[in-house]
């Protein structure tokens, strides 16, 4: 058994889980989702935020994977709006940013993100992130 193989079956207990992720970068954003899909989650895919509030209203992901710098609206406003919204206010919001200053991270983590990763992400640690967090999520 490959060390590979070994590491997508350790992540298999979400398997039907919904993530949405926002990232402008197109190379970013497909090969991001297409490393979610491999590991079995059901992934909605956005290139920027107009459609945020009604994407999450229609495919009600159980995780969020959120860029902070996008073409229409920045993460930290989408953070803040969240935490008006009672029904999004659960949803845990894991950051993958570019922004790596202590100061972006600990303004993301004020305005709700449960965790923060600077880019380039070890796509592992990420996946670890994600399955901790649905699974304190799902209790």
């Amino acid at each position: 058994m490959t060390a590979r193989f070994f590491k997508r079956q350790q992540f298999q207990s979400h398997q039907s889980k919904r993530i949405l992720l926002i990232e402008d970068n197109d190379v970013n954003r497909i090969l991001l989702d297409d490393y979610l899909n491999y590991y079995g989650y059901d992934v909605r895919s956005l290139s920027e935020a107009s459609s945020f509030f009604s994407t999450i209203e229609q495919f009600q992901p159980k995780l969020i994977l959120l860029d902070l710098k996008l073409p229409d609206i920045d993460g930290y406003t989408l953070l803040e709006k969240m935490q008006n919204k009672p029904d999004y206010v659960n949803i845990p919001v894991i950051v993958v940013s570019a922004l790596a200053f202590k100061a972006d991270q600990q303004r993301a983590l004020d305005l709700g993100a449960c965790r923060y990763f600077v880019k380039p992400v070890n796509l592992i640690d990420l996946i670890q992130a994600i399955e901790e967090e649905l699974a304190l999520n799902s209790k």
